[in-house]
């Protein structure tokens, strides 16, 4: 008797192990197949995770697969290795990990193959000529005939079906069904010119990582200014290692990033390329998964979950851009894609290529002496633009100077005066708010009330477009006010900016501009990215206002002039990350301009212009502000010199959640003595978490610093066990070095 052991496709703690079902005779069962099991009353799906010939069951007590969902293996035996692996590291149920292998609807059978029936003659030429001799008056037969002489035709695309069924029914015809794969819109563009001429800096990067390729793999850095070409290094990797026979994998941080680097990859390497992203339909997804299993598309392009793609004899995973938060999922499992693709990359002895103009300071410190070799990456250099050109020029703009003068819009007198000359010559500007909406918040000039969400502890925004405020959160709407609900006041003002305030002031002041908007609120439907992004490079607007889905990796050569219209607005959040991101982003942002023959000009906007983030930013030294950013970190005691976790508690009633809070204080202190890691503590409190009310519950958070010597899965395991402890009631989530401290 051969047995199967089964995850079964259940997320629940009390399921979270693998259970024996025997294999009936004659069923060929292999694993990583989806199977159908009993399951008590019910029958569930499950992911086969290993075979035996033996049983600690009794035979009787062992219940029979029912039927294979899906004839091949679903999940490759390299996937779920690394499955296994995210139980460990992540903490998560090993049913959450395979889930994340493959497209979601393929479980359950909510998607299939589709399928388009099709006519094809099965007349040779003399035999056709002597039917349309023999049979004059058939005409619509006559002219079927002689369309399906130029090739088999679709039958939805034949309106005559009685001339159909005649020739089906004389069997000079056949209908026959086949498959027609869903292609997603953004592989269906003409490929580009052919390659570029390398500068020998991107030659010697090419050189030293195709060494590494073929000589076992490896994993690096690319640091690259703005504009320096790091995509075709990418490339030129990517095309050595189909030649070596192996695949690839390009992780991109943004949807909106997605067509860009499709459209380079597609056409480059053709039907080679092949993109998995969430913004795709279920059909899209599916089909776009079983080319890349099958071994049809070698070249992988997509977000974050793109790294769990089924390629096989991987050679190389590239994250551009990997600095960005996206990369690191906010739910359960909370995994980070920079860290699977390490660990897969390890799998397979391929080259692991992290690249950014900005990278993290965890990431950039991994690249300096005196990191042990399993946590070191190869830093490799691109100090100079591809083609040549200069960074762009950036000024730093005071705008309490502004104010002092009398000039109370949003636009400095020096940012409005280069938008008209830019316009005038012809070019393209961007501007950057990273805050979406018309005003951010709505607030009572009498009494001070700012109208909030009843369901979070946040203000709410007033979108122009629908009149409407609304909860960035929950996504809770409201009319705005007419009085004041508080003292009833008719003193009622709109303070702020955001994106659509911004594009209304461009349209007001330059009425000839022609302004597209990209925030979430826009970018809803599907293809919407790709739509906006298509009209700015075509041409059709000639300013593109946006949050930061504009601020990293897009290439607009016609860009001369970059506006950031509120450099302060992430600068002084209460996040120890808040001064990178800002550093982060204004120099991504400003690498826009300029990066073809049009010389280019950023202007930045703050109240705090001597700030050493917004100095090095307009001075885009990133080794300046990786030096001054890390010692801060190290006399403050800041990730990555320590680890930060928490658990946060939500419920419906404040008392349970605080309470639930409390007791896991406690009961964590006595496991970190327990442990002997009390010594590396460095903070460890219950309070109430900085937002704290949330879609409506309450959040408190147990927080925890400590040095990065102690023993953190030790640490991590039982904080875990606190948070799947949590009484009934209230919901507890932990979080390891969270993305934001909100």
């Amino acid at each position: 008797m051969t047995y199967a052991n089964v995850v079964v496709d259940l997320s629940a703690e009390a399921v979270d192990r693998q259970f024996s079902y025997a294999v009936p005779e004659g069923m060929a069962v292999q694993p990583g197949q989806l199977v159908a099991v009993p399951f008590g009353p019910r029958t569930l799906e499950g992911f086969v995770v290993s075979l035996s010939e033996a049983c600690d069951l009794p035979p009787e007590k062992v219940k029979p697969i029912l039927r294979v969902a899906r004839e091949e293996p679903v999940i490759l035996p390299d996937l779920m290795e690394l499955a296994e692996w995210m139980h460990t590291r992540y903490l998560c149920n090993l049913v959450d990990a395979l889930r994340l292998m493959l497209p979601a609807e393929l479980r359950g059978g909510r998607v299939r193959e589709r399928t388009e029936r099709f006519v094809r003659l099965n007349l040779t030429g003399a035999e056709a000529d002597a039917f349309i001799a023999d049979n004059p008056r058939a005409k619509k037969q006559i002219e079927l005939i002689r369309r399906l002489r130029q090739g088999d035709v679709a039958t939805a695309a034949i309106a005559e079906k009685s001339a159909l069924k005649a020739l089906v029914d004389k069997g000079a015809a056949t209908v026959y069904e086949s498959e027609r794969r869903r292609t997603p819109h953004a592989l269906s563009g003409d490929a580009p010119a052919g390659d570029p001429a390398l500068l020998p800096e991107q030659k010697r990067a090419v050189e030293r990582l195709t060494g590494a390729l073929e000589g076992g793999g490896g994993r690096f850095l690319l640091h690259g200014v703005t504009g320096s070409g790091k995509t075709e290094v990418y490339i030129r990797l990517i095309r050595r290692a189909l030649e070596l026979g192996r695949t690839a994998i390009v992780l991109v941080p943004e949807i909106a990033l997605t067509p860009q680097m499709v459209a380079w990859l597609h056409g480059r390497f053709g039907g080679d390329a092949a993109v998995l992203h969430s913004a795709l339909s279920a059909g899209e997804r599916f089909d776009e998964w079983r080319r890349i299993r099958s071994g049809e598309a070698r070249v992988v392009i997509g977000a974050r979950s793109a790294v769990f793609a089924p390629v096989q004899n991987l050679g190389v995973i590239v994250v551009d851009e990997e600095h960005e938060t996206t990369y690191q999922s906010d739910h359960r499992p909370r995994y980070d894609a920079r860290e699977v693709a390490w660990k897969r990359a390890g799998q397979h002895g391929a080259v692991l290529l992290l690249g950014s103009a900005t990278p993290s300071i965890t990431t950039y410190m991994r690249a300096m002496p005196g990191v042990r070799d399993e946590n070191r990456l190869e830093l490799i250099e691109l100090r100079q633009r591809a083609n040549g050109r200069p960074l762009p020029e950036v000024e730093i703009v005071d705008m309490r100077g502004e104010f002092g003068r009398g000039n109370h819009s949003i636009f400095s007198a020096r940012l409005a005066a280069e938008l008209r000359r830019c316009l005038d010559d012809g070019h393209q500007a961007m501007l950057f708010i990273n805050r979406r909406g018309h005003s951010t918040f709505v607030s009572c000039r009498s009494c001070g009330y700012v109208v909030k969400c009843d369901q979070c502890d946040v203000s709410m925004t007033w979108h122009q477009a629908e009149n409407a405020l609304r909860c960035h959160y929950c996504g809770k709407t409201l009319p705005p006010p007419q009085k004041c609900p508080n003292c009833a006041s008719k003193y009622i003002k709109y303070f702020g900016a955001g994106t659509q305030k911004v594009q209304e002031e461009v349209r007001r002041l330059f009425p000839d501009a022609r302004v597209a908007r990209m925030d979430v609120d826009t970018t809803r439907e599907k293809d919407a990215h790709e739509r906006i992004l298509n009209r700015f490079r075509g041409g059709e607007a000639n300013v593109l206002v946006g949050t930061q889905m504009i601020a990293k990796g897009l290439d607009f050569p016609n860009v001369a002039l970059v506006g950031v219209v509120a450099a302060d607005l992430s600068l002084n959040l209460p996040d120890f990350r808040s001064v990178e991101r800002t550093f982060q982003l204004i120099t991504q942002v400003a690498g826009r301009a300029g990066r073809a023959d049009v010389p280019g000009r950023v202007v930045v906007q703050t109240y705090e212009p001597e700030h050493y983030c917004i100095q090095m930013a307009a001075a885009q030294d990133y080794r300046a502000f990786y030096t001054r950013e890390s010692a801060h970190r190290r006399a403050a005691l800041y990730p990555p010199f320590t680890v930060i976790a928490r658990i946060i508690y939500s419920a419906r009633d404040r008392a349970a959640a605080a309470s639930a809070a409390e007791d896991a204080e406690a009961k964590l202190r006595d496991a970190l003595n327990g442990l002997g890691a009390d010594r590396d503590v460095i903070q460890l409190g219950a309070m109430e978490a900085p937002i704290k009310l949330l879609r409506g519950e309450n959040r408190f958070q147990v927080l925890l610093k400590l040095y990065f010597k102690a023993d953190l899965e030790a640490v991590a395991a039982r904080m875990q066990a606190l948070a799947d402890a949590a009484p009934e009631g209230v919901r507890a989530e932990l979080e390891i070095n969270p993305n934001n401290l909100f």
